[in-house]
């Protein structure tokens, strides 16, 4: 099949990418990708084509090698905000995930809109980002799964947004590689605490620093630094949570 993005289209094939994704607790995305630093980053960057940055202009990333055109690696903002409980739970888990990789139709760059609303699933099992709730007014052609736990959504013939499985198992900092060890049922709790918090008005009232919001945070705080299992997890959801107690949380 063809996808339409923007006003560009690629050719679904066999062979998704091998890459293990990495979520940036941080900075709130996910990157499939083989570069390790910012300097590799750029590099990347100009020895491919696709989706990608320029100037004031941050989409999401679709990049393509430019002998063969076929897809090299992928870079996704996570929407800030989460839908409302009742709209996520419009989202279909159908079609299943057929495993694909892309390839251009011609090599030149083009642009791919971030998306704006997050559904999350129950204990945060997947999270899917959508170009916008009307997606949930008609059902998914397909979902294209371009990486380990990574789905693109396919709607009309145009990529309608992406989703990411098991989303606490590839948390981390940066652009270090997760935890190979699964993550620890504890990590799940404390992830879908993190998620709340940054996800609903919980993170506003801590901005605000209401007294009852900014004790939950601190408490959040706590929790993870106590964490005695799955340091690296920990870490990497403490590198934004802590950030948020040293600019509200002192008393």
């Amino acid at each position: 099949m063809r996808i339409t993005i923007d006003d560009w289209t690629v050719m679904v094939t066999g062979e998704p990418l091998r890459l293990t994704p990495r979520f940036d607790f941080r900075d709130f995305r996910v990157r499939i990708a083989e570069y390790s630093n910012v300097e590799e980053r750029g590099a990347f960057l100009l020895d491919t084509f696709g989706s990608g940055p320029w100037l004031w202009d941050t989409p999401d990333e679709l990049r393509f090698d430019r002998e063969d055109q076929e897809l090299v690696g992928a870079e996704f903002q996570v929407a800030g905000e989460a839908a409302d409980p009742e709209d996520s739970a419009r989202l279909s888990v159908t079609p299943t995930v057929h495993p694909g990789g892309l390839r251009a139709d011609e090599a030149r760059d083009f642009h791919l809109e971030v998306t704006t609303e997050l559904c999350r699933a129950p204990e945060d099992a997947v999270l899917t980002c959508l170009r916008d709730l009307d997606v949930l007014d008609e059902p998914l052609e397909a979902r294209i799964g371009i990486a380990p736990d990574v789905a693109l959504l396919v709607q009309d013939g145009a990529v309608a947004g992406w989703s990411l499985t098991d989303p606490v198992r590839y948390v981390t900092t940066g652009f270090a590689a997760p935890d190979p060890a699964p993550p620890a049922p504890s990590t799940r709790v404390l992830f879908t605490t993190c998620m709340d918090l940054i996800t609903t008005p919980w993170l506003d009232a801590v901005r605000r620093r209401e007294p009852a919001a900014v004790s939950g945070l601190r408490e959040l705080d706590h929790r993870l630094r106590d964490q005695r299992e799955d340091r690296n997890r920990a870490d990497a959801l403490l590198a934004f949570i802590g950030e948020l107690v040293e600019d509200y949380g002192s008393r």
